[in-house]
């Protein structure tokens, strides 16, 4: 069974930054994609940036310039660095992963990131 954990959440001011960290049970080589989700309160789960088969990222338009996704084959880690963040960037965020030899998706059990008003 695949396992992804997160880490990295919390309480940041506005303008703030965080790093968000997913750990991957196995390697993550093994994933055709591999990023991060979040779900804001009383709205649906979208996507923030991932990186599929290993070298071509995509960013969601609202972290543009903002975001950056990266992963470290060693640690089998896939990291999130937030810049500049705004209320607007509260919520959930999860990692997701598909792996290329199963056509299921696996995904973290989340970590709140709050960015107060």
């Amino acid at each position: 069974q695949v396992q992804l954990v997160e880490s990295g959440g919390g309480l940041v001011a506005p303008g703030g930054s965080l790093t968000l960290s997913c750990a991957a049970s196995i390697s993550i080589g093994s994933f055709y994609v591999m990023g991060w989700h979040r779900q804001a309160p009383g709205k649906e789960r979208e996507l923030v940036a991932r990186i599929l088969s290993g070298t071509n990222i995509e960013y969601a338009d609202y972290v543009k310039g903002r975001f950056t996704i990266s992963r470290d084959n060693a640690e089998n880690t896939v990291s999130l660095t937030m810049n500049r963040l705004t209320p607007d960037d509260t919520a959930v965020y999860t990692c997701h992963a598909r792996p290329y030899y199963r056509n299921v998706d696996y995904w973290g059990q989340g970590t709140q990131v709050t960015v107060p008003p």
